[in-house]
């Protein structure tokens, strides 16, 4: 089994995703360290021109873990433990003073990496529906921040969520969204999943939805997760990779 690997990708999000999938591990499994970045920012343009290179090594902790492990129905886009992930298990039972630790990590973290984008905002926090800690960042001019399909912020939400992880010693939850664009659009795409489900019933065939980035994949999962008469699974390769909806 490998222990360590070096990639790029158009984003450290995507590159991150990428070693996983070589060392067939999951990402409380593994340190990384961004080598190098054209723009010199951990998101990089909306554009998605830029290429980050990543070295991934596995913890000391997990070396002994199996890398071919099976990913289930939903190959990856249900992985246990991935930080962008909220609602596919329970968040852990803290007490007030952790949840305030955890708050307050992330927080900092974040507010790091705004001063390094040089951007002026404020970062509101509240409690999600599934109990997960948000951290909406609010200001002017904050495009960058989401950039194209949300993609910044994706690469964003996964180095928040990581090294708040790391420097507690758990993980629990929390989600980074900008001007509420995260809560619009999971709106959105669980309006998206209910008609798709509806279709996929009353056709009897399956419906392929647009390619999509993980957190909307995920939203439709979830949204869709309850219904006994559809099934959702996961086809094709980043970026066109897509949910399917299959009426059971």
């Amino acid at each position: 089994m490998k222990k360590e690997v070096v990639v790029e990708g158009p984003s450290v999000a995507e590159a991150l995703d990428a070693a996983l999938e070589e060392l067939g591990v999951q990402q409380d499994s593994v340190d990384y360290e961004i080598l190098n970045s054209e723009s010199g920012n951990s998101a990089g343009p909306p554009d998605g021109s830029t290429k980050f290179r990543l070295r991934v090594a596995l913890t000391r902790g997990f070396l002994a873990e199996v890398a071919s492990q099976s990913r289930g129905e939903n190959d990856g886009d249900y992985r246990e433990g991935d930080p962008n992930f909220v609602g596919h298990t329970e968040p852990p039972v803290l007490s007030e003073e952790e949840l305030d630790r955890v708050a307050d990590q992330a927080v900092r973290i974040l507010r790091e990496l705004l001063d390094s984008f040089k951007l002026v905002a404020e970062i509101e926090e509240y409690e999600g529906d599934e109990g997960e800690i948000i951290l909406d960042v609010v200001g002017q001019d904050l495009g960058i921040l989401i950039g194209r399909h949300g993609r910044c912020l994706d690469a964003i939400q996964v180095l928040v969520a990581a090294a708040t992880s790391k420097s507690l010693g758990f993980r629990y939850p929390v989600v980074v969204d900008v001007e509420g664009y995260r809560n619009r659009t999971r709106a959105k795409i669980e309006a998206v999943a209910e008609r798709a489900a509806e279709r996929a019933i009353r056709s009897r065939e399956d419906v392929k939805l647009r390619p999509m980035t993980g957190y909307e994949r995920r939203t439709v999962h979830f949204a869709l997760r309850d219904n006994p008469r559809v099934v959702t699974l996961s086809e094709g390769e980043e970026p066109f990779r897509a949910v399917v909806v299959k009426p059971v």
